[in-house]
């Protein structure tokens, strides 16, 4: 049986929406889930055959080193994306790991965009901000096809359009779960993961680390967005979905 597509016709629309989801929803919560932990683990994974990963003083260090010298396809000195930072030493054996994670997850945030539009009331607000985690998916998928040391202008595009749509997404998503239900508890939180991330991409663009070293104010960028879609996956996948249709015994559906 298909799953409702509108919300019961009882609930007026001036009242708040009640704590049910279709069915697409829990879909999209999947792979919004796995899209985050996937690419969590290619990064963890790649860190390992770059190096110690805790290392801060040599090989692959996390404050020093850009999230992208994970995906250098070749061993040599490379201009980091965004940072403006002088060039830096880079050598990543296992990049593939790292690049197919990020190609994955931009796929799999696309889908989950699509599966998820009826989560969220419908106004502008809905179509803007998961139109902004769309393009932060595209974006996602061209920082794995376009490695720093192969194409740099466009891996560096690529990298922006990762950045700032999906910190922007999160602040414009958050009024978009206005009197929802389904949302309580989550609309400060989703606004305030996007409003980090976006004062850590605009210090990372102008060279302030505060400490945290490029490596760093990167991660403090992509951080709340994946801890965002992992939170916020695994509440949209516990809550249950509309009844399904049923009909009397011996009437149609036609």
């Amino acid at each position: 049986m298909a799953a409702i597509e509108t919300p019961p016709a009882d609930v007026a629309a001036s009242e708040r929406y009640g704590p049910l989801v279709h069915r697409s929803v829990h879909h999209g919560s999947l792979l919004l889930l796995i899209g985050a932990l996937e690419f969590i683990a290619a990064m963890v994974v790649t860190q390992l055959g770059y190096g110690s990963s805790f290392d801060w003083g040599s090989s692959y260090s996390l404050k020093n080193n850009y999230i992208s010298d994970l995906g250098a396809a070749n061993c040599g000195p490379f201009s980091g994306a965004l940072g403006g930072g002088s060039s830096h030493y880079a050598c990543s054996p296992w990049h593939l790991v790292f690049n197919v994670g990020i190609v994955v997850l931009g796929l799999l945030l696309i889908l989950a965009v699509l599966l998820l539009r009826t989560a969220f009331p419908a106004r502008r607000s809905r179509t803007i901000g998961l139109g902004l985690l769309a393009l932060a998916g595209v974006g996602s998928i061209g920082v794995g096809l376009f490695p720093e040391d192969v194409n740099i202008t466009a891996h560096i595009v690529s990298s922006f359009l990762a950045f700032l749509p999906g910190s922007l997404a999160l602040v414009v998503l958050g009024f978009a779960m206005f009197r929802d239900t389904r949302w309580d508890g989550f609309r400060a939180y989703t606004v305030l993961s996007g409003l980090v991330s976006l004062v850590a991409l605009i210090l990372f663009i102008s060279g302030a680390y505060v400490g945290l070293g490029v490596g760093g104010m990167e991660r403090l960028i992509v951080a709340p967005i994946l801890l965002w879609s992992i939170v916020v996956g695994a509440h949209l996948v516990r809550i249950p979905t509309f009844a399904p249709r049923t009909l009397p015994k011996g009437s149609s559906s036609g």
